[in-house]
């Protein structure tokens, strides 16, 4: 059997930490499995769906490096124009473009000459009070089946009103339906506690339940792997596969994502969008890595794993029952951790991309290459996000210091104006302004003068740099070069 998965976000907003989650697993099961990662865009939502949320999730989706075999793709037209197109043999991967085809109107008429569905007339405003009188008594709300046994007249009745029907599934009130759960095992719904749900809407939309399971099928997917938000869907659609005798995928349904209170995750608990991780400056391949361990791990509890690896060793039987519990603190972590791992002039590049698109035309697209490169080298292991750079380098690039009111202070002590004059004379006279040197040469500085370090350092590191902590001192002198030093210091006499 060919591994076919699929993601199938609704485009009503921006992907989630939760989704990203769920799309990673999907795709971490179809590369383990040499099979078919597919994205489909379920936009029957036709109020809040927006090409807009298309579009930050096809982004997001591809930031996170999670590219798909067949679904939605970008395109521009000779004027720069964008709009997408399918790509693979089972599409469209819109599902209103499949509702413009008859897809589901055609499964909808097998239903209905079956036995298992029915046209119901009942008003919103109904539907409303009836809910509302079910609530008011304490009983779960479902829809009671009042045009589930309506004659022949009254059905003409209702239609000569103008009454525009949906269409429900009709449930039986008897017995039990049973599924397994790669993830939950064996799992049992009784019948009467489930509604008659609409399948197609007034419009003849198709809702949730009854359009996954008709593109499930169509599409071929072998295993659906989503939230355990859905499992609750699970028996609707399961039933709708019996009914019309379809072949059936394997369910496996992922904890759910809390934030460190126990509360579902929103947004008092941090960035809930990848976009957000995006403009923050996380990497790629961190974000993945935490999000691979929210609800999966290894026998030997690996936390840190390359892509090759998440590949090689996944597997939907070490996905755990209980929610995962998301630490927005080890996530940072595991992104220095990651930065640490890049070798400057990657670094470099990668903030450099990153700064394009985050602030574009900004003076840091000026910013000299090499003193940029070997300024990030210089402060690397400080560095947690990528947005963190500017803050630690940017006076290495300022045509004038601002200095901290800590640099202040420290200028203003007894006997700093004669240090740095006498530094100047010294620094004017080196051949070579390398760290090394300057380090032997203020040392032997510090020795003849009978100086402490600190009363000698701590003035050169806020003469030059206006700040009062930085990179390795000697090192910083390097980076900003032998005539922006002496220029410092001689604007302070």
């Amino acid at each position: 059997m060919e591994i076919r998965v699929r993601f199938a976000p609704s485009p009503t907003g921006y992907l989630h930490i939760g989704g990203a989650r769920t799309a990673l697993f999907n795709w971490l099961f179809a590369r383990h499995n040499r099979g078919k990662f597919i994205l489909r865009i379920e936009d029957t939502d036709e109020v809040r769906s927006t090409i807009e949320s298309v579009k930050a999730i096809v982004d997001s989706l591809s930031w996170l490096g999670l590219n798909w075999d067949e679904g939605p793709e970008i395109v521009a037209d000779i004027k720069g124009n964008l709009s997408f197109q399918s790509r693979g043999e089972f599409g469209p991967y819109f599902q209103m473009e499949r509702q413009k085809q008859g897809i589901y109107q055609e499964f909808a008429q097998k239903l209905i000459d079956s036995g298992w569905a029915y046209y119901c007339y009942c008003r919103p405003e109904e539907l409303q009070a009836k809910r509302e009188l079910a609530m008011k008594n304490k009983i779960p709300p479902k829809y009671d089946g009042t045009c589930r046994t309506l004659t022949e007249e009254q059905i003409r009745e209702k239609r000569a009103a103008g009454i525009k029907p949906v269409l429900r599934f009709k449930m039986p009130r008897q017995g039990q339906i049973e599924f397994t759960d790669i993830i939950r095992g064996t799992l049992q719904f009784e019948n009467a506690l489930l509604d008659d749900f609409v399948l197609l809407k007034a419009s003849g939309v198709p809702t949730y339940n009854f359009a996954c399971v008709i593109d499930d099928y169509l599409m071929k997917i072998s295993h659906v792997i989503r939230g355990d938000d859905h499992l609750s869907n699970t028996p609707r659609q399961v039933h709708l596969y019996q009914a019309l005798n379809l072949a059936m995928p394997r369910f496996a349904h992922l904890s759910m994502i809390l934030g460190p209170d126990g509360a579902r995750l929103s947004k008092r608990h941090g960035h809930t969008s990848v976009l957000e991780y995006v403009r923050d400056g996380y990497l790629p391949e961190a974000l993945l890595n935490y999000l691979a361990l929210l609800g999966w791990s290894t026998e030997d509890s690996q936390q840190i794993f390359s892509e090759k690896e998440l590949v090689e060793k996944f597997s939907l039987e070490r996905c755990g029952k209980s929610p995962a519990i998301f630490d927005g603190q080890k996530l940072l972590w595991m992104n220095a951790e990651y930065i640490r791992q890049k070798s400057p002039s990657e670094l470099t590049r990668l903030f450099r991309n990153w700064a394009r698109d985050q602030n574009p035309g900004t003076e840091i697209d000026n910013w000299d290459e090499k003193k940029l490169e070997m300024a990030i080298a210089a402060e690397q292991e400080k560095i947690k996000l990528l947005k963190d750079i500017p803050g630690l380098v940017d006076f290495f690039f300022a045509n004038k210091i601002e200095y901290n009111e800590e640099a202040k202070k420290i200028l203003k002590g007894d006997g700093v104006n004669l240090i740095l004059q006498e530094l100047t004379g010294i620094f004017k006279t080196l051949p070579e302004f390398s760290a090394a040197n300057l380090e032997k040469v203020v040392r032997q500085y510090c020795a003849e003068k009978k100086y402490k370090t600190g009363q000698v350092f701590h003035p050169l590191r806020a003469a030059v740099s206006g700040r009062t902590k930085g990179p390795h001192l000697f090192v910083m002198l390097e980076i900003l070069g032998k005539n922006k030093v002496i220029e410092s210091l001689e604007n302070l006499h």
